[in-house]
């Protein structure tokens, strides 16, 4: 039987192996896999237990059972702080590890809240630090982001150096090039949201630059 025909979606290949963490409804995920025609390379994390996705994101009910249908393997409870010692994931190596939106959740204070920034700025470090030790020969960590007022005041591309992440890329980001894919909340405010992307980059960083 010969190999299977590789299939692409944006820069995603049906080839690699996939992490994607934070996920909320699974959207980004079941997007990559119905592009792809299977799951079996794909990973799909939340920092939320089954029952929570489930009661916070009504809408992921069928990305869920897609990506399971479609041979996914979804992990709950992920700390994106220690991931490489999770007891599934420490045994893996990826080509590319997303993390979409990154937020450490909403809160009764505006985004330009100083503490707030801070505490986006320590969970997007660790994440950081965590995913360059998840990487295989070549591998790449993603990072979608808004780039404007207060967001960039998070200053990622440094973050990702103190964990020897160095940046490749810095691609505009169109939600359309994803097609059912719904951006949600993070926290417990307004949870199954959507938020407004204006401004935003996949940013690319990679361990093995000159």
């Amino acid at each position: 039987m010969g190999r299977r025909k590789e299939r692409r979606i944006d820069c995603y290949r049906s080839s690699q192996k996939i992490l994607l963490v934070g996920e909320g409804d699974f959207s980004f995920s079941g997007c990559l896999a119905r592009a792809f025609g299977s799951a079996s390379n794909i990973v799909a994390t939340s920092y939320l237990d089954e029952d929570s996705v489930v009661y916070k994101h009504s809408t992921s009910v069928p990305h869920l059972d897609e990506l399971e249908r479609l041979g996914g393997l979804l992990l709950y409870e992920v700390d994106v702080h220690k991931m490489h010692i999770h007891p599934v994931l420490k045994k893996m190596k990826f080509d590319v590890i997303i993390f979409n939106f990154p937020h450490a959740g909403h809160f009764c204070v505006h985004e330009t809240n100083r503490a707030l920034i801070e505490m986006h700025k320590g969970l997007v470090g660790a994440f950081f630090k965590s995913a360059s030790k998840m990487l295989n020969r070549g591998g790449e960590v993603h990072v979608r982001h808004r780039d404007d007022n207060p967001y960039n005041r998070w200053n990622v591309v440094l973050l990702a150096g103190e964990a020897d992440l160095k940046l490749k890329e810095k691609v505009d980001f169109q939600k359309s090039d994803f097609p059912g894919y719904n951006n949600k909340r993070g926290g417990n405010v307004h949870t199954n949201r959507t938020f407004r992307i204006v401004c935003a980059f996949t940013f690319k960083f990679a361990l093995d630059l000159p």
